[in-house]
């Protein structure tokens, strides 16, 4: 069986879980990779057959998405050729994580195009729904990658189809402890604004991961380093608290590993404050900017932070065999009996 699997390139959460995900794919057929996007900074550790441009959305350096970025970025004409010419009746399955080029293909082929994302699982009824709405965000959300079927991942089971995060195996391996820092990951922020407001709290040690500068570098109590998925983690696991932006993976991860958290949803982003609504329900807390205004709850959070504690086992298997089973099980090889001697 032929599977095709595409992976939205856009921040690093789909290529976090895709690491789990892509092995237990591979147990069923041969697995094509397809990833679009350039906004990504995880490596993957499985071959990428289509490495496709895409459409993405730009993180800007004042806490929100670069709306005149994204645009500068965006080739149309090249996205809707893409999609024409990607040869999707190839595959007998399509599992998609929120990735443009292959489900539209599907949707111009008429063809089942399987969803296995956060995204889905954002847009249920039944999923917290963000403090104000936001119509022309939902309908980017609803539409960028339509899809027949959805199974998706949330901080909790919120309804049928909706599990439990991924969390990836080099995150379960770890051993949480609590060396008295906080981790910091905020790419809609510039370095120079996140040591401007985490250096008001001078009582805390701040390890600062930044998608902007390769060079590290001190600025008082607030370390600075170039984004590095080992180093990440283990400033993540050894943490107090994750201070990150209101992505789902992160967030996820530092609550699995029994932190504290605060979250920070970027601005002129309707997924990350459904995320941040998700988050908050879970115990997190949540504040809209990074800025003066809410350095009341940044100190409170510091001195009062509860960690959070969570039930997130290892399902990926059971859920991809699901998946597999219902949408292309007829198309699994059968195994000729094995002829018996007398």
């Amino acid at each position: 069986m032929k599977i095709l699997f595409a992976i939205q390139g856009t921040g690093n959460g789909h290529l976090s879980r895709a690491r789990d995900v892509y092995p237990e794919l591979a147990k069923y057929g041969t697995v094509d990779v397809l990833i679009s996007g350039i906004q990504a900074d995880v490596d993957v550790p499985f071959p990428v057959k289509y490495k496709m441009y895409g459409m993405s959305f730009i993180f800007g350096k004042r806490g929100g998405v670069d709306l005149w970025a994204t645009a500068k970025t965006l080739k149309l004409f090249k996205l809707f050729k893409d999609i024409r010419n990607f040869p999707i009746e190839d595959y007998d399955l399509v599992i998609n994580d929120f990735e443009p080029i292959s489900s539209w293909a599907c949707k111009r082929k008429k063809l089942p195009c399987i969803s296995v994302s956060h995204q889905c699982a954002v847009a249920n009824k039944n999923a917290p729904p963000p403090e104000s709405g936001d119509p022309m965000g939902k309908f980017v959300l609803m539409n960028y990658a339509p899809v027949t079927a959805e199974y998706g991942f949330h901080f909790k089971a919120f309804a049928e189809n909706i599990f439990t995060p991924v969390i990836r195996k080099e995150i379960r391996e770890l051993t949480p402890t609590d060396e008295g820092h906080y981790t910091v990951y905020l790419p809609a922020y510039d370095d120079a604004t996140i040591v401007k407001h985490l250096s008001h709290f001078k009582n805390a040690k701040w390890q600062v991961f930044s998608k902007h500068n390769k060079q590290p570098f001190v600025a008082g109590n607030v370390s600075v380093s170039k984004i590095d998925n080992r180093a990440f983690i283990k400033s993540m696991a050894a943490s107090t608290g994750v201070l990150c932006g209101a992505g789902f993976e992160g967030p996820a991860e530092a609550m699995y590993l029994n932190k504290k958290v605060l979250v920070i949803p970027m601005l002129i982003q309707y997924e990350q404050q459904c995320n941040a609504a998700g988050a908050k329900a879970m115990g997190a807390t949540v504040i809209k900017t990074l800025s003066e205004k809410y350095y009341g709850t940044i100190g409170d959070w510091l001195e009062n932070g509860k960690k959070i504690t969570v039930n997130y086992p290892d399902i990926t298997g059971e859920i991809i065999k699901k998946i597999v089973m219902k949408h292309a099980g007829d198309k699994m090889p059968v195994k000729k009996p094995e002829l018996q001697t007398i």
